[in-house]
């Protein structure tokens, strides 16, 4: 049997600033901005809840609309795969630095100036096709579930990290 691997993100979380576009010397647009991630838990001693923010570098290619979009402070939802690179720094270092290679990208909340509970799907798509544009003013389509689950499983939100 051949051997499998899997290179998988999935990160939902907020943006720590404005995304930003720059074009390599062939013309194709690399949009990077950065999503903070937070975990919640409580301290088994103290008896306090503590928390932990990770902050992930994320990259898009073919992305020339998208940082229209992705400003500070705006949940979204980016799925794509770790890479890590070297480059030399000014000091001639070998520098490391993992990214995650974003796939897809979906604004959560509101659109617009609108707030978190704001109207519509509340959801815009970017893909990393060959032009990354919003899907447009329509809400994603949606496939039914084919069964309704009936689990429960007794979690209350203390068991949950978030």
């Amino acid at each position: 049997m051949a051997s499998r691997s899997v290179n998988k993100v999935i990160l939902v979380g907020r943006l720590g600033k404005d995304a930003e576009t720059k074009f390599t010397a062939s013309g194709v647009a690399k949009t990077t901005f950065s999503v903070a991630t937070s975990r919640r838990w409580k301290d088994q001693q103290s008896g306090e809840w503590k928390e932990e923010t990770d902050w992930h570098n994320i990259v898009l290619w073919r992305s020339e609309n998208v940082a229209n979009y992705l400003t500070k402070g705006k949940q979204v939802y980016v799925e794509g795969r770790l890479s890590t690179r070297s480059y030399d720094d000014k000091e001639g270092n070998k520098k490391w630095i993992t990214e995650v290679v974003g796939d897809d990208v979906i604004l959560l909340g509101g659109r617009g100036g609108e707030g978190e509970s704001g109207g519509g799907s509340g959801e815009e798509e970017f893909g990393a096709g060959p032009v990354s544009m919003p899907r447009g003013s329509q809400p994603r389509q949606r496939t039914p579930a084919t069964q309704e689950s009936n689990f429960d499983g007794g979690i209350t939100d203390d068991d949950v990290p978030f």
